[in-house]
């Protein structure tokens, strides 16, 4: 089911919303992999599949190598994901591309393998997002190139022709705006004009929001029955049944995260709510509000949710946009749980002044927390982070924030935001080469 965005915000926020906001089932690196090759594959479709070679940025390289694919009997692997877009994949699905593998198509994919048809690289000199399938096939060469964002499509290809007019092309993504153009536009924002723009919610807006969440908290639901993948969230409600955790509002918010992304990282067939190409950006930066809202008592008051949450994406978009959507630094640890610890200090009636210095609180404490691929245990990171950032709104909310003349702060939560930028951009500028090759050795 889509939801008009027609009515969120001001026109410009309402557009970024839009293109930051997709469902995708599974890991998005894994997923958009596969959407391009399904995209290949559609262009020589009736065809013996020859061979499928695939090449992606580092980032994305490093994002897909290892997480489980849903659909795959709890496999992973960029060859993997490509296979199984190309052979059983529809592109009209977008990031959902893997929604359609059943049994018989996973073997098909299994078997390219097998036959080692399906090579996998990074492509040099590639800045953000770069994904380039090629596909050759009854004798003719099919390539498609995704770049910029996870579902936009840069280029269809077929013996070097290019393609025009699928459903799947960048206009269908790029429609309602340029969201290079207004991330920007964003980052000229105070934080008080941030939140100044919550007030133009409508019952379309909650609708929307409320949407997204729901997805989101049902991949939450079976990660704290089920307890898939690391099995984080679920794990620790056992111990505070057996009194071995202390039940509060910080770790409960921290437990909500975890159970979403166990069950997100172990393939779990429910699409998440993504976030500036993220899923467990989305999970984090939304469905701890929910728990904290209800702890606070404040949970049936659906508007005051969809703001907190709002200005919760708002924050994480900022910060993406100084850091970029791919980057050394974990992006749903340290934007979302910004996100997060301003979204609790709205929620519980926090001044600007208090919500910048949750930001900076959070921003101070986990800075430099690294992103390493997105696996099983991306939950233990991203549910401490959170449950951090929660406690970072508390204390700002009794005054306490970190100074302005501490490390890497500035003056301000705006600073401070741009100041992590400039860490991730210029600082780790050489920190993914040597995460990468660290992980090459371990599984190559």
């Amino acid at each position: 089911m889509h939801y008009s965005v027609k009515h969120i915000l001001n026109a410009n926020v309402r557009d970024l919303l839009h293109l930051e906001m997709e469902p995708a089932l599974g890991c998005t690196d894994p997923a958009a992999v596969a959407l391009c090759s399904a995209a290949a594959a559609s262009l020589v479709k009736g065809h013996a599949i020859e061979s499928i070679d695939v090449k992606t940025d580092l980032n994305v390289f490093k994002n897909a190598m290892s997480v489980t694919i849903p659909a795959s009997g709890g496999s992973c692997g960029i060859p993997l994901a490509a296979a199984m877009g190309a052979v059983s994949g529809n592109p009209e699905n977008g990031l959902e591309i893997f929604s359609t593998v059943d049994e018989e198509g996973l073997e098909k994919a299994w078997g390219l393998l097998r036959e080692e048809k399906v090579t996998a690289g990074i492509a040099e000199d590639s800045d953000g997002v770069y994904i380039k399938a090629v596909i050759t096939a009854g004798g003719r060469r099919a390539e498609a190139v995704i770049a910029g964002q996870h579902s936009h499509f840069e280029s269809l290809t077929l013996d070097g022709v290019p393609q025009e007019g699928h459903g799947f092309s960048s206009a269908k993504i790029q429609q309602d705006g340029d969201v290079e153009t207004l991330e920007k536009w964003l980052t000229t924002l105070s934080l008080g004009e941030v939140v100044d723009l919550l007030d133009d919610l409508d019952d379309d807006d909650v609708t929307f929001i409320q949407h997204g969440i729901d997805m989101n908290m049902r991949l939450v639901e079976n990660g704290l029955s089920h307890g898939p993948g690391l099995g984080t969230g679920k794990t620790q409600m056992d111990l505070i049944r057996r009194g071995l955790l202390a039940k509060d509002i910080a770790l409960m918010s921290g437990i909500t995260a975890a159970a979403g992304v166990d069950a997100r990282m172990a393939g779990v067939k429910l699409p998440a709510m993504s976030l500036g190409g993220s899923g467990n950006q989305g999970i984090a930066a939304g469905v701890p509000l929910v728990t904290v809202a209800n702890l606070a008592g404040v949970g049936d008051d659906p508007v005051l949710l969809a703001k907190a949450v709002t200005l919760s994406y708002l924050v994480t978009c900022t910060i993406k946009a100084y850091t970029g959507w791919l980057c050394a630094l974990c992006g749903s640890s340290v934007a979302s749980g910004a996100g997060v610890a301003a979204g609790v200090t709205y929620l519980m009636s926090g001044t600007v002044e208090q919500i910048g210095g949750a930001i900076m609180n959070h921003v101070g404490n986990y800075s430099t927390l690294l992103c390493d691929g997105a696996k099983g245990g991306c939950a233990l990171k991203v549910g401490e982070a959170v449950g951090s950032a929660t406690k970072s709104a508390l204390l700002a909310l009794q005054g306490v924030s970190i100074s302005s003349t501490d490390g890497i702060m500035g003056n301000g939560p705006e600073e401070t935001m741009r100041n992590l930028g400039l860490l991730s951009t210029e600082g780790l500028a050489n920190m993914d080469p040597t995460v990468l090759s660290i992980m090459l050795k371990r599984c190559p």
